[in-house]
């Protein structure tokens, strides 16, 4: 596999999935998101789809965003892309599911966000580790809170804490979990039970019903999450320091400004 995204069909079409690949554990590069956001649009006219998943080759979902991509030169481009995709995938007219294993880390904790069910092996990990880089995670900032309580998201948010799929289990942010090897045949057996004996046209309503308020808080919070981020904290020194010292390999020398 070369490209950054692969979509396989189900052969009625009621089910897409959706796997990313970069040989870095499946970094989210900007020609993956304009990939994400092509197929989505592609697959949104479907009118018997029932289920779209999104999961990682190999052993990890996502190690997160391509850190020389969040460089001032390159972040005011590629940061309003990632979150155009944010809204997509909130919008699209079918279910969504992230399947995880392995690692799910910053920008690829994001997009599983982003999707309305979390599959996880039991093995899997999520973080949002971009305080070590002297950033934060604007989508995660307007996703999680909504989902999971703000007493549980500012850990994540502000420490970059990794967490066990079960400890997020047990907040009732991920939906199922199972061992890594059974994970396929669980995701097959959920959507057997609860989706595939529905009507399309009924989960394409219900999904935008039950959306709805996520959808109206992301849409009002991201923008101005973003304006923060692009505006205030990137014109930090550091932020700047912390993006340069990860790409030179070398520890961070922190000024507080």
């Amino acid at each position: 596999m070369t490209e950054p995204l692969s979509v396989a069909f189900s052969a009625d079409q009621t089910r897409a999935a959706f796997t990313l690949f970069h040989p870095k554990g499946n970094i989210i590069t900007a020609d993956l998101v304009r990939a994400l956001r092509f197929a989505l649009d592609g697959i949104a006219q479907n009118p018997h789809l029932k289920l779209i998943t999104l999961e990682g080759a190999g052993e990890d979902f996502s190690f997160g965003a391509s850190i020389p991509e969040h460089t001032p030169g390159e972040i005011a481009r590629v940061l309003p892309e990632l979150h155009a995709l944010i809204y997509e995938l909130l919008d699209v007219p079918a279910p969504t599911a992230a399947v995880v294993r392995g690692r799910c880390l910053g920008g690829g904790f994001e997009l599983a966000l982003a999707c309305d069910f979390i599959f996880a092996a039991d093995t899997a990990t999520f973080a949002l580790p971009e305080i070590s880089l002297g950033v934060f995670p604007p989508a995660a900032s307007a996703l999680l809170p909504p989902k999971v309580g703000y007493a549980s998201a500012i850990g994540a948010v502000v420490t970059g804490e990794r967490t066990s799929a079960g400890a997020w289990h047990r907040t009732g942010l991920v939906t199922m979990l199972a061992d890594v090897s059974g994970l396929g045949a669980a995701v097959d057996a959920w959507f057997a039970t609860h989706l595939a004996p529905r009507s399309a046209a009924a989960l394409r309503h219900a999904v935008a019903a039950a959306r709805m308020g996520l959808v109206a808080h992301v849409r009002d919070l991201l923008p101005k999450l973003e304006q923060l981020y692009l505006d205030d904290l990137m014109r930090t020194h550091d932020a700047i320091e912390g993006v340069d010292a990860f790409i030179a390999r070398r520890t961070p020398a922190w000024t507080d400004r």
